[in-house]
């Protein structure tokens, strides 16, 4: 495991606000050397810290306005057989373990409230699967992140080795 400080978390804040910006770009943006940039994400990617770069989807945008979490309660004995079934639902996005009444949260979108109910009901049909609980989305007012985490996290650490931090 390694630990991450400002420059990581502010490289980060820079890649998630444009996927696409090229190494000399960052490098620019930041007041840091190319070299730099690539350690750093090289060092990231290696630890399994960056896991790549996805585009993010409004799948409402898309035609799939419809989105549900389902909660699993699993015989869990059946874990693996359970998760790899799901992972044959195309309504399926996600799926997470969970302490509590259920077992995993299984998150799940469609265009319709039909394919939502179908979806559980192939769920229902999974051997090991006990129960399940499904909830409709209706909006999404904080969608998923992580910058405002890494930013409390490194609020004390360095700026890499040598560089000071950028004047802002």
């Amino acid at each position: 495991m390694i630990s991450i400080d400002k420059l990581d978390a502010e490289l980060l804040k820079r890649l998630h606000g444009n996927a696409r910006a090229g190494v000399a770009e960052l490098a620019a943006q930041l007041g840091i050397s190319r070299n730099t940039v690539l350690g750093r994400l090289q060092r990231l990617e290696t630890a399994g810290i960056l896991k790549g770069f996805s585009p993010v989807m409004n799948l409402e945008a898309a035609g799939i306005p419809v989105q549900a979490f389902i909660g699993l309660e699993l015989d869990q004995r059946q874990l693996t057989s359970v998760v790899d079934a799901l992972s044959k639902i195309p309504e399926v996005l996600e799926v997470t373990t969970q302490a509590g009444r259920e077992d995993l949260m299984v998150r799940v979108a469609s265009t319709t409230l039909q394919g939502v109910q179908s979806a559980a009901a192939r769920m229902v049909d999974i051997p090991g699967v006990r129960h399940t609980n499904t909830t409709l989305t209706v909006s999404t007012p904080l969608p998923y992140r992580v910058q405002p985490l890494l930013d409390h996290l490194t609020r004390n650490s360095g700026w890499g080795r040598s560089t000071p931090l950028p004047e802002t």
